[in-house]
């Protein structure tokens, strides 16, 4: 079994090459989508797929309120009716959807957004009764949710657990109140610390907690604060995101002053306090955002070398296709990635014509598996053996990426991988700039005209 990752910050190096980079959710990254992938594409990697077991992320788009700093693909209102249309238009997709499937046992599902628990508790009911009767959904499995503790009370942990959740993922981004204004997310403190023990008393066995960092009026002080109350909420995990300042291509963060922004200096001291303070109170740091207990199965399977990332980040049960149901949702299935449509009129015409929303896609070609298996190595366990790879992908490592090695050198020199025995190994430095280490094994991004479309990695 591997030690658990730790960290060593070294500014120089982070400030070196803190410039923009793909979070590698997929390889290739959904910017290599395009519209010509078609029904019979999906069709065909299904049939081909090798996996009998299934991962459901389902996408809940309306939220209450808009957070200044969203980037999510989401609509705002408060009306519940919209809710009800929506989860039509979701059971015309299932009905589709599902006898593709009828020899996988679900064994994941994940309801993503937006705002999940916008939904009433007759329509989470309602929905999570309809992916029961057209899937075969195991007894036991991860199901989970992410939850906005604003808008609702604490007898919808009932309401979840009913609906066969054991998992839950606030969001918090922050406990500031100045903070919490000026992004137009206020909530309450108190009833944050009594939904998590009250999840704990009921048995979710897993709590997530998100944060960003980067806010308008975050300070490394303030922030460090932030970190002490998440602390003393225990959350078994934790992703800490980057605020990514972009409000030319998403309208609300229009309202987010410029001079009330972090600096870069202080963003990059938030970030290593929070490492610091994580990893001092025991959490693992399992790679860019992602934090766990030791004990947590993120931690387990790092350490045993079997994580896995999708499109919800890192994750677990490698051997799963991934359907997405929902606007915007993304599937992964065999050698394909497939999108929904982006917004929601698009999306309920393309349910009404068709019976499902297929937008665009991916078939990822054999030097795209092969790139995708290096690159998911890396950034999940910041090691490779070549000649492992040699053997499950039958080539010869060195001379099928001798140009890529080339390009790694400069990680090298700086002493952020070493490459010894054959073996590739990212330094303890080295793990907080996986990403750009990734990048010298895209293809796809050698055109660097293309990097202003990636956030910046730190």
């Amino acid at each position: 079994m591997k030690q658990p990752t730790q960290i060593n910050w070294d500014q120089s190096m982070i400030e070196k090459y803190n410039y923009s980079g793909p979070r590698y959710t997929s390889y290739p990254t959904a910017l290599e989508f395009d519209d010509s992938f078609t029904e019979n594409d999906l069709l065909t990697s299904i049939k081909n797929s090798k996996s009998d077991k299934l991962s459901l992320y389902l996408h809940i788009p309306f939220c209450a309120k808009l957070c200044y700093y969203c980037g999510c693909n989401k609509v705002i209102t408060r009306h519940q009716h919209k809710a009800d249309q929506y989860i039509e238009y979701l059971a015309a997709e299932i009905v589709k959807r599902a006898p593709l499937f009828k020899d996988y046992l679900v064994t994941q599902i994940h309801w993503g957004g937006g705002t999940p628990t916008f939904l009433n508790p007759e329509q989470i009911l309602r929905l999570s009764s309809l992916l029961r009767e057209h899937f075969n959904i195991a007894d036991e499995g991860e199901y989970s949710i992410e939850v906005d503790p604003r808008e609702i009370e604490l007898s919808m942990l009932d309401t979840l657990k009913e609906a066969g959740f054991n998992r839950i993922s606030i969001g918090v981004q922050d406990f500031n109140k100045k903070v919490q204004v000026a992004v137009n997310r206020e909530q309450d403190e108190q009833f944050i610390f009594d939904l998590m023990a009250k999840a704990k008393a009921m048995g979710f066995v897993s709590t997530n907690i998100d944060l960003i960092y980067g806010l308008p009026h975050q300070t490394p002080e303030t922030f460090a604060e932030t970190m002490q109350r998440v602390l003393d909420l225990s959350p078994d995990r934790l992703s800490v995101f980057n605020y990514a300042h972009l409000p030319a291509r998403f309208a609300a963060q229009r309202k987010i002053k410029d001079e009330d922004l972090a600096s870069p200096q202080q963003k990059l001291e938030m970030l290593h306090q929070t490492i610091e303070t994580l990893t001092g109170a025991g959490y693992q740091y399992i790679g860019m955002d992602h934090f766990a207990k030791p004990d947590d199965e993120l931690s387990i399977l790092q350490n045993e070398g079997r994580l896995h990332r999708n499109f919800q980040g890192y994750t677990t049960q490698e051997e799963c296709d991934l359907l997405g149901l929902g606007v915007s949702s993304i599937s992964q299935i065999g050698d394909c990635y497939a999108q929904n449509q982006k917004d929601i009129r698009p999306y309920y015409e393309s349910v009404d014509a068709v019976g499902h929303a297929l937008w665009k896609g991916c078939k990822l070609n054999r030097d795209d598996e092969i790139r995708r298996v290096v690159i998911k190595q890396l950034i999940c366990h910041f090691d490779l053996d070549m000649a492992k790879i040699d053997q499950q992908l039958g080539i010869n490592f060195e001379e099928y990426f001798a140009e890529d090695l080339k390009l790694l050198q400069t990680f090298v020199d700086d002493k952020l991988v070493d490459i010894t025995d054959r073996k590739i190994t990212v330094s303890n430095t080295g793990r907080l700039l996986i990403r750009n280490i990734c990048i010298c094994f895209d293809v796809y991004y050698r055109d660097k005209a293309r990097q202003q479309q990636f956030s910046r990695v730190i």
